[in-house]
């Protein structure tokens, strides 16, 4: 079949298949283990093309991809961080030895920094499947996040989310509207190793679940097992 219809659908190959989830289950986010090598313009516009890709909300597509390379802007964003970091610290008086041990960004570190920001306002004040829920727009750039973040495991490069901001902060020291959103401050770069499970697993803050205990069936609380 030839045309912008339908094409035939089908599993890929077993390889293909079995490189889908090596990613999925080999992404990590990662702080501290980037390597100062540029990427590639090449292999950046693979990644971007890859966020592109990602499904939105009535074909809205409400990503813009900032790239921040100047030094100056990068600190005055690490200097936002720290502010945002000894705030967070305090909520966590428990474990704050912990807490404090973590390296939560690699803002200085990695070779290219990248804002994703999503645009409230594109496509219009009624966008197809967004007139119900007006936060689909968000969910749709947070696809586009992960889309990039898969594609840059595949080609061996590490990606950090930073989330520990003021949104003010992000938003006044990138000039951005009152419309667009900062979804994802990212911190991307070649890497030489990766945490073989999630970092904070690895460092004692957290555990994995496990799957069973979150499947629930035709209701919230309700598995399986539970059937008369």
């Amino acid at each position: 079949m030839t045309g912008d219809g339908p094409a035939p659908a089908g599993p890929f190959p077993q390889s293909d298949r079995a490189a889908v989830y090596r990613a999925i289950r080999q992404r990590r986010d990662v702080r501290g283990q980037f390597l100062p090598d540029p990427i590639d313009d090449a292999t950046l516009r693979r990644l971007l093309q890859a966020a592109h890709d990602a499904p939105s909300v009535g074909l809205s597509q409400p990503w813009n991809f900032i790239l921040i390379r100047d030094p100056d802007l990068r600190r005055r964003v690490h200097d936002a961080f720290g502010t945002a970091n000894s705030e967070a610290a305090a909520r966590f008086p428990d474990r704050k030895p912990l807490y404090s041990s973590l390296k939560l960004e690699g803002i200085l570190d990695a070779p290219l920094n990248l804002c994703i920001t999503c645009d409230r306002t594109r496509g219009g004040p009624d966008v197809l499947g967004r007139t119900h829920d007006l936060d689909t727009d968000l969910y749709s750039t947070v696809c586009a996040v992960q889309n990039l973040w898969l594609a840059a495991r595949a080609e061996g490069i590490g990606v950090g989310w930073v989330s520990i901001f003021r949104q003010d902060d992000l938003r006044a020291l990138l000039g951005l509207p009152e419309h667009v959103v900062p979804v994802a401050y990212l911190c991307i770069g070649h890497v030489r190793e990766l945490y073989r499970e999630p970092e904070l697993q690895a460092r004692g803050w957290a555990e994995r679940l496990d799957l069973d205990s979150l499947i629930f069936e035709d209701g919230w609380g309700r598995q399986s097992g539970d059937r008369a």
